[in-house]
């Protein structure tokens, strides 16, 4: 049974991965704003991950007999000054995420809540996966700077990114 402190932290993170989904859509609407369609298709597809997380958390609470709590959310950011200022804040809010996945992982370390860490575990890995991506695109825009043959050339490599549940999900 999940203590009343993570049960509260749970479910606060469904709501850090429904807000993640509400700002990769906002980044994905700066793209498709200024051109961008596979920019736009990056974040449309990072936004169905986000959601795909939220649900992960969500069916994770109600397998261990907690009471899921829908929290409102607040509005993201809308106003970018480049696809480089993007990815920036991108990275910064997976760096974000990935601390609130380690505060979840310390209290079910504390608590000893052995499903709650083996739940923690894919997402520790998930976020490395997160931040290695925004990471690697971001420093490919620093790289290329004003190069608007290569902002092309990556935006229509991000033009192919698809979501795929992943296969053990039931983690």
């Amino acid at each position: 049974m999940l203590s009343k402190r993570l049960l509260e932290e749970l479910n606060l993170q469904i709501k850090y991965e429904l807000y993640s989904a509400h700002y990769y859509l906002a980044m994905a609407a700066y793209c498709a704003s200024e051109d961008l369609s596979g920019f736009e298709n990056f974040f449309k597809v990072q936004a169905e991950e986000e959601k795909f997380h939220a649900m992960k958390f969500f069916d994770f609470v109600n397998e261990m007999d907690g009471t899921v709590k829908i929290l409102g959310l607040e509005e993201p950011e809308n106003d970018f000054e480049s696809v480089t200022d993007v990815f920036k804040k991108a990275l910064e809010h997976e760096k974000f995420v990935t601390s609130r996945i380690y505060k979840l992982m310390d209290i079910a370390t504390e608590e000893k809540e052995h499903a709650t860490i083996s739940l923690l575990k894919w997402f520790v890995d998930e976020q490395i996966e997160e931040e290695n991506s925004m990471k690697s695109i971001l420093t490919r825009l620093e790289r290329m700077g004003e190069n608007s043959h290569g902002l092309y050339m990556l935006d229509q490599e991000l033009s192919q990114r698809v979501f795929t549940p992943p296969v053990d999900s039931e983690n």
